[in-house]
């Protein structure tokens, strides 16, 4: 088996990490940081808004499994990709709308599926499209936040819609 990589920003990346990890195929989700200035970027600095950093998840998956494309319609399903800077209460750079492609052929499914649900919304897609920069993960208390922390508010309140969400409309991808 071959593992690919995929690194995508759709807001929190705890809603992100506990989506993702629902996917069949999908072998490791892990949250962390992309796209910014800073080297080895703190939660603190990067929710401040100077790192330039988005909050993302790089994902590791058998594509013989599941296919980029489906990780991408998940991604599209999961967040709004108009919003600038922001997802529902969750407002900054770093919770932008971003796919960093690891190959040419990832870049090009990126720009086919964006352009395909581009008329599915009412306002243009914000989703920023860039070459795969530097992941630092995040802190250990990120990890697998939704597992650990399911009664916590803003786990009950946005991730588990989230994460029931994409049971319904994806429930053949789901692992066992």
């Amino acid at each position: 088996m071959t593992l690919e990589i995929a690194t995508l920003g759709g807001g929190c990346f705890w809603v992100t990490e506990a989506v993702f990890q629902q996917i069949r195929g999908v072998k490791r989700v892990e949250p962390g940081y992309s796209g910014g200035h800073i080297k080895y970027p703190s939660s603190e600095a990067v929710s401040e808004g100077y790192t330039g950093h988005a909050e993302v998840v790089q994902m590791y998956f058998d594509s013989a499994v599941v296919s980029y494309r489906v990780l991408l319609e998940t991604f599209f399903a999961i967040h709004n990709p108009t919003t600038l800077n922001r997802q529902g209460n969750d407002v900054g750079n770093e919770y932008r709308s971003v796919i960093y492609f690891h190959t040419k052929e990832q870049e090009a499914m990126a720009r086919q599926l964006i352009s395909e649900v581009a008329s599915s919304w009412e306002a243009p897609i914000m989703t920023e499209l860039s070459g795969v920069t530097e992941f630092y993960p995040a802190e250990e208390y990120h990890q697998n936040y939704f597992k650990v922390n399911r009664q916590q508010e803003y786990c009950a309140m946005v991730v588990a819609p989230k994460v029931d969400q994409v049971r319904k409309f994806f429930t053949k991808k789901m692992a066992a």
